[in-house]
């Protein structure tokens, strides 16, 4: 459970949606977290918002390590430690390499990324700037490497990322520590990089 406060104190999740949601997160993170508490102030933008993810988790064009290294890599540009926690511990119930995903936040320092996925996170991180800095390059080279369909959803994950990690930071959601609560080892820290965003 979260220990910040949120900047919306959380409400009871309530009547017959609000048990299926809550049986929902339940088998999906073990609990109910405070954060679903927060958004179900608007019951609209939470389902929406939900139901966005599950088309996302959905797209099959790009390999889904390299789905999750972009999302991860988005996620720690903008700084929303519940969007790490949650893709860490989402990765490993998926069985990505726990080691390597861990590893995320600090892949610049880091020598277990091929040159393919440090591409991928470098996208990702240049897509979440304000504003965004892709350069011509970077996209020719995905291009090649990935194809023009992959390029798109990588484009759009960590388009969907950015507009739920800013949400979570804007709203005081943090991290709610699902990786601690099954073993996984804590994340990287990303330590200052000269060049790096």
């Amino acid at each position: 459970m979260t220990t910040t406060r949120t900047r919306i104190p959380p409400t009871d999740v309530t009547g017959a949606y609000g048990a299926l949601v809550k049986l929902a997160a339940r088998r999906m993170l073990g609990h109910v977290p405070d954060s679903l508490g927060v958004l179900w102030h608007h019951q609209r933008v939470m389902k929406d918002t939900m139901g966005v993810g599950r088309k996302v988790d959905g797209w099959r064009e790009l390999d889904r390590d390299l789905a999750s290294y972009a999302a991860m890599a988005a996620a720690a540009t903008v700084g929303c430690t519940f969007c790490l926690d949650l893709n860490y511990f989402l990765a490993h119930n998926h069985g990505l390499d726990e080691a390597k995903v861990r590893e995320v936040p600090r892949w610049r320092e880091s020598s277990v990324f091929t040159p393919r996925e440090r591409r991928v996170m470098e996208y990702a991180e240049a897509a979440s700037q304000t504003p965004p800095a892709v350069t011509d390059e970077l996209s020719d080279a995905l291009l090649a490497e990935l194809g023009p369909a992959a390029l798109v959803e990588l484009a759009a994950r960590v388009a969907f990322m950015n507009m739920s990690a800013r949400m979570n930071l804007a709203l005081g959601i943090h991290s709610e520590e699902f990786a601690a609560a099954c073993g996984l080892p804590p994340l990287a820290v990303r330590s200052t990089v000269q060049g790096a965003p």
